[in-house]
């Protein structure tokens, strides 16, 4: 009992098992010292951290076709208009009803034979006289007419303040005109009387009549008619001469 007991045959001396563990420590503290040595040479070795970029503009651009200027349209030049022509003034003198005339005076009648006595004047009637608003008034309604005629106004202007006869069965001569009754004045009585009513044309007539060329006193006064007459008888009397 007082023996040791025996070692086995394939045990492992001491001696051996020491040298192995410091082995293994000897090579387990190298590979930690190579590794730290790695690291501190790859520490040393790498490249610097490059700094900090600068910032980067960045500018939209607008790659599209600009837009047509669009300008104002010029504007038209305006034309000129032409004033219409004056209408020609023209009185058309009416066709007699019947192509036989009376004879007509070939004596140039002179002033003092155009204008009417006192007597004469005192003997007529006017457009004024008489009842107004009658169906037949061709005196006041030739009146009327004459007076608003410029061409008669014009005609007659010399004659302030005389009487003077135009148609006594005939139109009258003045001196001075190649034709007969103031021409002026004849054209714009026959109108009138062309264009009256049948019936007022064929009213009978007594004696002289004065058609007044104003409303104040002193104005020129008409004279025509005879005897008997009726108003279509001017224009059996023909409109020249």
């Amino acid at each position: 009992m007082g023996r040791n007991a025996p070692t086995p045959a394939n045990a492992t001396p001491p001696s051996r098992r020491a040298a192995s563990r410091r082995l293994v420590g000897g090579a387990l503290s190298l590979a930690i010292h190579l590794g730290v040595a790695a690291f501190l040479v790859s520490a040393l070795t790498s490249p610097p951290m490059p700094a900090e970029s600068p910032p980067v503009i960045v500018q939209l651009v607008d790659l599209r076709p600009p837009a047509p200027v669009r300008t104002p349209p010029t504007p038209a030049k305006p034309i000129p208009i032409q004033p219409p022509a004056a209408p020609a003034i023209a009185r058309r003198t009416p066709a007699p009803a019947h192509t036989a005339t009376l004879a007509a005076s070939d004596a140039v009648a002179s002033d003092p034979g155009n204008a009417l006595s006192d007597s004469q004047i005192a003997g007529a009637s006017s457009a004024d006289s008489g009842p107004s608003g009658r169906p037949c008034d061709m005196a006041r309604w030739l009146q009327s007419a004459l007076r608003k005629d410029p061409l008669v106004q014009a005609a007659v202007a010399g004659a302030a303040g005389k009487a003077i006869m135009v148609w006594d069965g005939d139109w009258v001569r003045n001196r001075g005109e190649d034709g007969k009754g103031l021409a002026a004045v004849r054209e714009a009585i026959l109108w009138e009387v062309a264009f009256a009513p049948e019936a007022c044309r064929a009213e009978p007539v007594h004696g002289l009549v004065l058609i007044s060329m104003g409303q104040a006193g002193g104005s020129a006064r008409l004279a025509l008619g005879e005897p008997a007459w009726r108003w279509s008888d001017l224009l059996r009397s023909g409109g020249t001469g």
